[in-house]
Protein backbone atom coordinates (compact mmCIF):
# COMPACT_ATOMS: atom_id res chain seq x y z
CA UNK A 1 0.00 0.00 0.00
CA UNK A 2 2.82 2.38 0.92
CA UNK A 3 4.61 1.93 -2.41
CA UNK A 4 1.41 2.43 -4.43
CA UNK A 5 0.55 5.67 -2.62
CA UNK A 6 4.11 7.03 -2.79
CA UNK A 7 4.28 6.27 -6.51
CA UNK A 8 0.93 7.96 -7.13
CA UNK A 9 2.07 11.09 -5.28
CA UNK A 10 5.35 11.19 -7.22
CA UNK A 11 3.58 10.73 -10.56
CA UNK A 12 0.77 13.21 -9.92
CA UNK A 13 2.25 15.98 -7.80
CA UNK A 14 5.99 16.17 -8.45
CA UNK A 15 7.62 17.61 -11.54
CA UNK A 16 9.76 15.19 -13.53
CA UNK A 17 12.91 17.09 -12.64
CA UNK A 18 12.11 17.27 -8.92
CA UNK A 19 14.47 15.00 -7.06
CA UNK A 20 12.50 14.92 -3.83
CA UNK A 21 12.50 11.64 -1.95
CA UNK A 22 9.16 10.68 -0.48
CA UNK A 23 8.69 8.04 2.20
CA UNK A 24 5.88 7.26 4.63
CA UNK A 25 6.93 10.07 6.99
CA UNK A 26 7.43 12.88 4.45
CA UNK A 27 5.21 15.85 5.32
CA UNK A 28 3.06 16.15 2.20
CA UNK A 29 0.89 19.13 3.07
CA UNK A 30 3.26 20.90 5.46
CA UNK A 31 5.98 20.79 2.77
CA UNK A 32 3.64 22.00 0.02
CA UNK A 33 3.76 18.77 -2.01
CA UNK A 34 -0.02 18.45 -1.79
CA UNK A 35 -2.43 21.38 -1.66
CA UNK A 36 -6.17 21.36 -1.01
CA UNK A 37 -7.01 20.74 -4.67
CA UNK A 38 -4.52 17.86 -4.85
CA UNK A 39 -5.99 16.42 -1.67
CA UNK A 40 -9.36 16.05 -3.41
CA UNK A 41 -7.84 14.06 -6.28
CA UNK A 42 -5.76 11.96 -3.87
CA UNK A 43 -8.92 11.20 -1.85
CA UNK A 44 -10.71 10.09 -5.04
CA UNK A 45 -7.76 7.87 -6.02
CA UNK A 46 -7.64 6.24 -2.57
CA UNK A 47 -11.39 5.61 -2.50
CA UNK A 48 -11.33 3.94 -5.89
CA UNK A 49 -8.08 2.01 -5.38
CA UNK A 50 -8.92 0.67 -1.92
CA UNK A 51 -12.72 0.53 -2.22
CA UNK A 52 -13.37 2.75 0.79
CA UNK A 53 -15.43 5.87 1.38
CA UNK A 54 -13.48 8.61 3.10
CA UNK A 55 -15.94 10.94 4.83
CA UNK A 56 -15.14 14.63 4.39
CA UNK A 57 -14.59 15.06 8.12
CA UNK A 58 -11.90 12.35 7.98
CA UNK A 59 -10.18 13.89 4.94
CA UNK A 60 -8.37 16.52 6.95
CA UNK A 61 -4.97 18.04 6.23
CA UNK A 62 -3.69 16.25 9.34
CA UNK A 63 -4.93 12.86 8.08
CA UNK A 64 -3.33 13.42 4.65
CA UNK A 65 -0.03 14.96 5.80
CA UNK A 66 2.01 11.74 5.56
CA UNK A 67 1.66 8.47 3.69
CA UNK A 68 1.78 6.73 7.08
CA UNK A 69 -1.29 8.67 8.28
CA UNK A 70 -3.09 8.00 4.99
CA UNK A 71 -2.47 4.24 5.39
CA UNK A 72 -3.72 4.37 9.00
CA UNK A 73 -6.88 6.12 7.82
CA UNK A 74 -7.54 3.59 5.07
CA UNK A 75 -6.98 0.66 7.44
CA UNK A 76 -9.34 2.22 9.97
CA UNK A 77 -12.05 2.70 7.34
CA UNK A 78 -11.61 -0.82 5.95
CA UNK A 79 -12.43 -2.26 9.40
CA UNK A 80 -15.89 -0.67 9.32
Amino acid sequence: MKDVIVQYIKNEYLEDDEDLEIDENTKLISNGIIDSFSMVSLKAFLEKKYDVHIPDEKASPEAFDTVKKIIELIKELKKK
